[in-house]
């Protein structure tokens, strides 16, 4: 006689939400505002250039850079573009520079897939595009995943080379690095690839150049006539056919660019496959993810449950807590997100020592059990006073961050709320390399809240004047305190935030889930395992 043993369920969360109330529709309509202008955002990071050099490229028979992207994917594959505002509110390029890069599938293997838009400044590089392709490269290495270049560019931009050249490099150090171990890219050239746009195919381990379009050179005819008097022309100097006929940089001539993109696909199909990793029965969330615009709270000050949250993300709405009654600022506790299991750490006020002890604890355990970790960051930091710094808030946060510092585990940071101070730190934020980082349309991020900042430098101003024994301008202290608390809420939004770098992208609270999918589909491509060890703590 034999049984089938079934894996026991979760407990399933059960929501305290009136949809019905006041609260709940006023913040619902503040976070669809959010989401309006989170469109509106990425409507700029569509932009591929003006209008008569699209047209120029239509005429000629070629593809934009985002139509390359579509034909190379899986025709059911999802596209998880990454970093779409970098450069936003900057003097460079504009949002998303001059690059696409995301993830989706190609022949069925999640990629990494990267296209020029030749369209803008003829794919030149400028430094936000520079750091987003760094940024693109470093995950791609942390998750195994082989990379499609799609090239047609310039070089570096002449007028940021100050800030480009001593990090350019890098560039290409982690194409090669990534080759090393075993994480093969793939290039497809498609127009011109000048300098720094000659190096990536270059580098790469299959390179693939279209007949008659790519154009591939160190340096093109005019310098090369400066530098040693030889008079030549593109095709003869870096044209496709010579390069995969004398040269040898091209593996493969591409009769038009579809099919540079079939050989692609190609080349992808006969990549060896990654590990399959263990997954449990997948159950869709029991409740509405469009409640999540009535949950999350639109202004950082006003808290909210993040339990409600987790609730409209994991699978089943199952979550198992951690030590419920203790550091109740800090809620911990496991659950699966598309069968993937997964250890969740989500803020619900600010830390104090028994939630900094907690956190430590958990991350520890899911380093021992190997499950990845998500954060949900809405934190204003530690809390600070005499009676919390002799109960050691200090080292009691030490620990918090010396557990994030040598987790070895994948983890995901989503900004939910406040990121605040050394609670950022605490939470996993982009010092401390998760894997992926994601924000919301309404989430800040600085030392501290613009309010707190103005009041501190009001109090400090107050001392001085103190100390020089002249009295305190009140009212030129008021202007000051204002003019602060606008510098500080315009360079501490979502917008700004992405637009230096530092999310992977603003996203839809309720696209959260369809996000921690792929990001947990990408994060098993190589096999989880926790550290070993950990640093002192202090006791």
């Amino acid at each position: 006689m034999t049984s089938e043993i079934k894996a026991t369920r979760m407990a399933i969360f059960k929501t305290k939400i009136n949809r019905n109330s006041e609260g709940y529709q006023r913040n619902y309509k503040l976070m669809q505002d959010k989401i309006s202008e989170l469109d509106a955002k990425y409507k700029e990071a569509l932009f591929q250039g003006e209008p008569k050099y699209l047209e120029r490229t239509k005429k000629a028979g070629r593809l934009l850079a985002r139509e390359r992207i579509e034909l190379v994917l899986d025709a059911d594959s999802p596209f998880m573009e990454l970093l779409p505002l970098a450069g936003w509110g900057t003097d460079g390029f504009g949002a998303g520079g001059t690059i696409v890069a995301g993830i989706g599938f190609v022949s069925g293997r999640l990629t990494m897939v990267n296209s020029n838009v030749g369209t803008i400044k003829g794919g030149a590089i400028d430094y936000a595009t520079l750091q987003k392709g760094l940024r693109i490269g470093e995950i791609a290495l942390e998750n195994e995943l082989p990379a499609i270049n799609m090239v047609e560019s310039a070089g570096a931009n002449l007028p940021d080379q100050a800030k480009i050249f001593n990090y350019g490099g890098a560039n290409f150090r982690e194409i090669i690095r990534r080759s090393k171990a075993g994480i093969p890219t793939i290039s497809i050239v498609f127009g011109n690839s000048t300098a720094g746009g000659a190096y990536i195919p270059g580098m790469s381990d299959y390179v693939i150049m279209v007949k008659n379009e790519a154009k591939v050179f160190l340096a093109g005819p005019p310098l090369v006539k400066m530098a040693t008097n030889e008079v030549t022309d593109e095709e003869s100097l870096g044209g496709a056919k010579m390069h995969s006929t004398i040269s040898g940089v091209s593996d493969y001539l591409a009769e038009d660019e579809l099919d540079g993109i079939r050989l692609a696909r190609e080349i992808m199909a006969n990549l060896k496959s990654p590990h399959a990793p263990d997954r449990q029965e997948v159950n869709e969330p029991e409740y509405d993810k469009e409640e999540i615009l009535g949950i999350v709270s639109a202004d950082v000050r006003i808290p909210f449950d993040q339990r409600e949250l987790i609730a409209r993300i994991v699978d089943g709405s199952e979550f198992s807590e951690f030590k419920p009654l203790y550091g109740s600022t800090l809620i911990t506790g496991y659950a699966n997100i598309n069968g993937y299991r997964i250890g969740i750490l989500a803020n619900n006020g600010v830390l104090f020592s028994e939630a900094a002890n907690k956190g430590a604890q958990f991350i520890q355990l899911c380093n021992q059990n190997d499950t990845p970790l998500l954060f949900l960051q809405n934190i204003t930091g530690f809390m600070v006073g005499r009676k919390y710094e002799e109960e050691g808030i200090i080292k009691n946060g030490a620990k918090l961050i010396n557990a994030v510092s040598n987790s070895a585990v994948p983890a995901i940071t989503i900004i939910t709320g406040a990121s605040y101070g050394a609670g950022n730190y605490a939470m996993c934020g982009r010092a401390y390399k998760p894997r992926f980082l994601f924000s919301y349309p309404n989430s800040r991020i600085a030392v501290m809240g613009p309010d707190q900042l103005a009041g501190v430098m009001q109090i400090i101003g107050r001392q001085a004047a103190e100390k020089s024994g002249i009295a305190y301008d009140e009212e030129q202290g008021k202007q000051m305190a204002g003019f602060m608390v606008k510098e500080a809420e315009k360079q501490s939004n979502a917008w700004y935030a992405s637009g230096q770098l530092w999310d992977d992208g603003v996203i839809d609270p309720r696209e959260t889930r369809n996000y921690l999918k792929l990001c947990l589909d990408v994060i098993h491509q190589v096999p989880v395992k926790g550290t070993e060890g950990y640093g002192v703590f202090r006791m």
